[in-house]
């Protein structure tokens, strides 16, 4: 290699070196903006009032008072709440992803009379905001079957497809799979539904766990449901217990931020546990239209 050639690849190389180490540092500040104001609820939580209104506010806490989580526990029913949130997703992850993995199958294999208008109808719902379906739907399940103070309104609808978006996931991620493996099992005589489980469901494990995250996010964040459908207190989910605690408290905000912190603090667990395969079934899905 001469020293002209020699010289350019050093050059490029350091080049390469500096945009990386630029690109790091990009990378860093943004994720300590994103990660600040989690930051700030959590050393508030572990301060006094007054050292909460202290000027100019400290971002470390003087003294550490993991106490507040106690009191915070003696009066916010945290595992009563957790447990009633787990009554609503654990059926609803379960059968929105199942449904989703039916019809997203169903609408990338299968071939039936209707499917183009029924699929363009499917996609088009998820251009209509929620808040249009929210009183028809709440006179539904109230009037319509008489589900009052129930979880049923908040958990059945999983069950009727899982959603448009996910069945959208669904599709696109099935379309990424060879049809030569259904004709080969078609071959050797296996069925749709040997063909879905057997087959497709195996290879599509990243997507089905991305929509049952989306659906577990959507439902443990979704206040305004549960507000309209849940009554009684005793079936308070995270997030109704949670405005109810605030409201209790006023301007008590290091017991609020303790409440808060352990309000989100399952949701991050269970995201950190699916993240590999969040990635994953996000980067491959679309890889085929």
């Amino acid at each position: 290699m001469s020293e002209v050639a020699y010289a350019r690849l050093k050059s490029k190389k350091r080049s390469e070196r500096t945009m990386n180490v630029l690109t790091l540092i990009v990378v860093i500040v943004f994720a300590l903006i994103v990660l600040f104001p989690i930051w700030w609820i959590f050393r508030t939580s572990l301060m006094t009032n007054p050292e909460i209104y202290k000027y100019p506010p400290s971002l470390i806490p003087k003294n550490w008072l993991f106490s507040n989580y106690e009191k915070t526990l003696n009066i916010f029913k945290f595992w009563k709440y957790l447990w009633n949130t787990m009554i609503i997703i654990v059926p609803s992850c379960l059968g929105g992803t199942f449904t989703a993995t039916l019809c997203g199958y169903a609408f990338a294999r299968l071939r039936f009379r209707g499917k183009q208008l029924i699929w363009i109808l499917c996609v088009g719902s998820m251009l209509l905001p929620a808040m249009v379906t929210l009183i028809p739907l709440y006179i539904g399940w109230t009037r319509g079957l008489g589900l009052h103070d129930s979880y049923l309104p908040l958990i059945l609808p999983y069950f009727c497809g899982g959603g448009a978006f996910n069945i959208f996931l669904i599709r696109q991620f099935i379309l990424s799979i060879p049809r030569e493996l259904d004709q080969a099992a078609t071959i050797d005589g296996a069925g749709y539904f040997r063909i879905l489980f057997s087959i497709i469901m195996p290879a599509i494990k990243p997507a089905m766990i991305v929509v049952a995250l989306f659906i577990f996010i959507g439902l443990w964040n979704d206040l305004l449901q549960q507000m309209i459908y849940i009554n009684s207190s005793d079936k308070f989910t995270i997030a109704l217990g949670l405005t109810n605690f605030k409201g209790q408290l006023k301007q008590d905000w290091s017991l609020t931020m303790a409440a808060t912190c352990l309000s989100f603090a399952p949701g991050v667990i269970f995201y950190l546990i699916g993240q590999k395969y969040f990635v994953e079934g996000i980067t491959l899905t679309g890889m085929k239209s």
